[in-house]
Parts: structure tokens; sequence; C-alpha cells
């Protein structure tokens, strides 16, 4: 269909066309995402299109991401995806100015993308094609109609008929008619984005479990540095302060009901657990801090906290291991995968399947209803969250998400001291000054002892925190009567067994980041 190029529609100019392949495509966009929340998530175009930028974006352009933007990475790649998306759309309009078949056509193949990229996706199946089939109809349906209103007038429209006063303007296309139907489909698209929302908060809201107490539990969690120096993180993380990095755009939402663990590949019984064979089982209480390998030197993505769960030698033992596995190949609700060495998460180590967090059920953002948490391994190799499927394999045979992307493939947490505070490049008053953080050498028989230097001058003890276990970080503090002038504060490890750690940088990728937390600050 070619639109009409009469007297009365010259109104009807270039930004309005391009206002209208914007809006129509919002529309579908937010129908699609209002249906994926009703059915798959992660079938929604937008999230479908992000988690594929994602896998194929090079690993040091994530890292830079994550160094650059920090938690906001996802939310600056889905809006980079959008803006994309939306010029793209203007284009569309533009096109249906003179071929509306043009224009619906380009809208089309947006759609067509989007819902290929969600039927390829892991663990995909026939209803994550359901969410880009509503894109398509509800954004070509608005390009359609506010094609319509562009060419014939509002009166195109009897539930947006003008008054009878202004019928003979009704029926002539103007600018303001494309405005007002626009207007209208907007707060249709914005309607059904709030909805979406809502059900995705009552999708991931807290989980109504109650678990039973730790056969083994840990013992008293003792009273932190927290209240006695300024700044210094917590001893515990609180569960909705605890760090997230993963490749998912979206919060899963996972029925614990239907949910099963499944242990298969090299093991004499193939094995499924639900969720209330784990809780009917054994259950271990241990305090461990895990590290993202993507922690530069004095990041914020570690975190301790206390947890519950089944012992991962518990679970194996009843599978019965075979003698060719080297690596247990883990999987998660959506066919994510992480690897596993064998010989360390089997090495005696509290190793688990964890269930709760901190006294409660995991929450949805940190891998309900179960995950696994591997002590002294950054969580690329050891914290599966959203847990299905451990598959005994072989590191020849198999190869996990991040194996594949040339990450190692055993990958201990190297020590590391962090200084909280002060904060670098802050202003100081001269004086008492307080020097605080957390430390952590899992490895190495836990933290014996930080030290401080300051302008580079001789190592200072400073006063350690309550030891908890050696799998948990130590809070420390040192105080240090400052006098004017440029000051660079640098803190380090001696480890339980002597170990010091040395000033040896690397950067996170492939196997984590090393060196002294170095930060300057300025005394007046």
């Amino acid at each position: 269909m070619e639109t009409p190029r009469t007297e009365s529609n010259r109104a009807v100019g270039a930004p309005t066309w391009a206002l209208i392949g914007v809006v129509s495509t919002l529309v579908g966009l937010a129908v699609g995402q209002l249906v994926a929340a009703l059915v798959r998530p992660d079938a929604s175009p937008v999230l479908a299109t992000g988690s594929t930028v994602i896998d194929l974006t090079p690993t040091p352009l994530k890292n830079w991401a994550i160094e650059t933007f920090g938690t906001a990475d996802k939310a600056i790649l889905l809006g980079s995806v959008l803006v994309v998306v939306l010029v793209l759309a203007a284009v569309a309009g533009l096109l249906a100015r003179r071929r509306l078949v043009a224009g619906a056509t380009l809208e089309g193949l947006l759609v067509l993308v989007a819902t290929v990229l969600a039927l390829v996706r892991p663990q995909s199946g026939v209803l994550d094609a359901v969410p880009g089939i509503a894109t398509g109809v509800a954004g070509v349906g608005s390009l359609v109609l506010l094609h319509r209103v562009a060419t014939s007038g509002l009166s195109s429209l009897p539930w947006l008929h003008p008054a009878d006063d202004e019928a003979d303007a009704g029926a002539r296309p103007t600018r303001r008619g494309v405005l007002l139907a626009a207007g209208a489909l907007a707060v249709v698209a914005a309607a059904a984005g709030g909805a979406s929302r809502l059900v995705a908060r009552l999708r991931t809201g807290p989980a109504d479990v109650t678990l039973p107490p730790a056969t083994d539990p840990a013992g008293a969690f003792p009273t932190g540095l927290d209240g006695k120096v300024k700044g210094i993180t917590p001893l515990r993380t609180a569960i909705g302060d605890f760090y997230r990095v993963d490749t998912r755009l979206d919060v899963p939402a996972v029925d614990v009901d239907s949910w099963t663990l499944t242990i298969d590949g090299d093991v004499e019984n193939e094995l499924t657990f639900t969720f209330d064979d784990l809780l009917a089982m054994d259950l271990i209480e241990r305090d461990i801090t895990l590290t993202c390998v993507s922690n530069s030197v004095g990041g914020p993505y570690a975190g301790g906290a206390r947890w519950l769960g089944v012992r991962l030698t518990d679970l194996l033992d009843q599978a019965g291991v075979g003698d060719q596995a080297d690596q247990i190949l883990s999987t998660d609700f959506d066919g994510m995968t992480i690897s596993t060495p064998l010989a360390v998460a089997t090495d005696g180590r509290d190793a688990m399947i964890a269930v709760g967090m901190n006294g409660e059920a995991l929450s949805q953002v940190h891998g309900f209803p179960a995950r696994m948490v591997v002590p002294g391994l950054y969580g690329f190799v050891s914290a599966c969250k959203w847990i299905t499927r451990m598959t005994l394999t072989t590191y020849d045979d198999a190869q996990a998400y991040w194996t594949e992307r040339d990450w190692a493939t055993d990958a201990p947490i190297k020590i590391s001291a962090r200084i909280d505070t002060p904060a670098a490049l802050e202003q100081l008053d001269a004086g008492e000054v307080t020097i605080g953080g957390v430390a952590w050498a899992q490895q190495s028989g836990g933290v014996g002892q930080v030290q401080v230097s300051i302008d580079g001058g001789p190592w200072t003890d400073a006063e350690a925190g309550p030891d908890v276990a050696n799998d948990y970080w130590r809070q420390w503090f040192l105080r240090w009567d400052a006098e004017p002038g440029s000051h660079s504060i640098s803190a380090r490890v001696v480890t339980g067994s002597g170990e010091v750690q040395q000033n040896v940088r690397a950067d996170p990728f492939p196997d984590g980041a090393s060196g002294i937390h170095t930060l300057q600050v300025t005394v007046g």
C-alpha cells in the first residue's frame, strides 16, 4: 500500500512519521514483555537480544564493562539495545510514509530476529516464540493504525472520533490527530509495561519456604567492627547488599514445586532430587565468603554470608562417581553451564548445594531454590545459581560457558586486602585517621594479620577483627596520625600459614586479579 501524497496530509511530516514508528514499536515491545512475564521471561525479545549480545561480546570488552559500569552494566546494555531498536523503528516509520508494507516489513524483521534469538537459546521451547509473536502483532498492528490516522484522519478510528463541531477536521489527516492517537497508544504501552513489571515482582518475590535447622550448625556469629570503625564493610553482608554478577538480564523465577536436581554422567546411579529431598537430608551451616573473578584489586564483588545446604560429597556419594570424571559440569534452569574441578570440590572443604542464606531461603537473585557454593574458588567455577543438573564428565569431553571463553579451569581465590576507609582521593583533616577494611585468604589458612604501609614506609600490623573461619573474610583497622600533605596507603595480608601477600599485578582475566590495594589521600 502506497501512502497518498496529497495537499491535506503534508502536515504529517517526517518527524511525525518517525514518531509513528517509535510508538508502534514501543507498544509491541511492551505487549511482548507482558506476555513474556506471564509465559517465559527469558523469551522477551529485548532480553533474548541482550543475552545474545552478552554471549557474543569478547571477554576483554566484558571485563571493561564490569570495571567501568559495575552492576549497572546490564542496564546500560539493555538501554543500548533499546536505542538501536528505536532508531530502526524510526526508520520503519519513515518507510511507512511512502509504503506501509515497507515499514511493516522492517518492524516485522526486527521482531523475527529477536524471536529466532529466543528460540535458539539453551533450554528454549515452542512457548519462547509466543512473546515474539505478540510483539509483532501489537507492533505492526499499531503501525497500521497510526498509518491510517496519518493518511485518513481521526475519523478512521471510531474510538477516537472527534466531537461534532470538529467532524470536518477529524476527516483530515493532521499532525495533531496523529499525536492524539499516538498518545493513546503510548498509554497502552505504559500500562502493559507496568503490568509486566508487576508480574515480574510477583514472580520474583520472597520464596515462601520454611527451612529446617542445620544438622551441623555453625557456631555463634561474633560481633564485628561494624559499629566501631566508621565506613568499614559489615562482617556479614545483608542479602540485599550481596553482590550479583552473572550473565542474566532478568531475575529468574523458578517453581520450587517442579524443580529438581539431577546427577548424571560418569556415575553408577543417575539420581534426581526434589527440593523436599534436599531439605530431608543432613544440612550443614557454614560462614563462607564468595568472590567474583571480575573483582579488581580493591573491588566490591565480594561478600560474606552464612550458607545452609547439603554437602556436595553426600550427594555425589549417593550417585557413585566413576573413575574417569575430572569435572562437575553444572547446568542452571536455562542452560548456563559452570565447570568445577572435581578434585577440589571433594577435597574435604565445605562445598555444598546451598538452599539458605543468612537464615532465610535463597532469594531469587541469589539462586533460589538451590545453588552450588564451593569455598575458596571464584564463582565462575564454583557457584552455579538456579542449578538443575550436575554432570560428572571430563574437561576433554565438555566445556562450560566460561571455559569456552578461555577463562581458567582451576581458579582459587587470590589473597587480598581491601581498604574500605578512607576512600581513594578523600580529603582528610590532620590528626588521627582510622584506616580499615576487610581481607581474605581462603587457600592459605585464613587471614592471620593485615599490615598497612604509609607512603611506601615500613609495614605496620593492623588490629584484626574477629576470626570467623578460614573461609571467611576478616575485618581490620589501624589508627594513623595523619600529617598534612598527599599520602599513599597500602594494605597487605599475612596468612595464617605465614605467607605474605606479594604485589604481583594481574588483571581479572583469566584467573582473577592480584596486587596490593593502594590508594591516595590528601590531608589538609
